[in-house]
């Protein structure tokens, strides 16, 4: 069912602590086509332990759908505007999907690659 090269796809997962982050974050992607949407979950729990201590944090999970090559790109374009020190950003190849969504991918991500 994969609409192209295997694994050419990803969902990208970036935590931010609030609503406005996360959007501005996910506009960013979309406008400068390193996404073709980006989802944005509020209301996360995330337990994780920085600098020895354990923090309990609501958070805004975003799921980001891209293409792998552009994972670099994407990583620098989000750097900047996380107000985290170290932000979550963490890949996981879509193996298989609907054809057609995944050619909406490629379309929209077509001048980016």
């Amino acid at each position: 069912m994969n609409g192209g090269a295997p694994q050419q796809h990803c969902v990208v997962y970036c935590t931010c602590p609030d609503n406005d982050s996360a959007a501005r974050i996910a506009h960013a992607l979309v406008d400068e086509q390193l996404a073709a949407c980006v989802n944005l979950l509020p209301g996360v729990t995330s337990i994780y332990k920085w600098k020895g201590e354990i923090a309990h944090e609501k958070e805004v999970l975003l799921l980001i759908k891209t293409r792998r090559v552009l994972i670099p790109r994407l990583i620098g374009a989000i750097r900047p505007l996380h107000p985290y020190e170290l932000p979550e950003v963490i890949s996981v190849p879509i193996t298989d999907g609907l054809p057609d969504y995944l050619q909406w991918i490629d379309n929209e991500l077509e001048s980016s690659v």
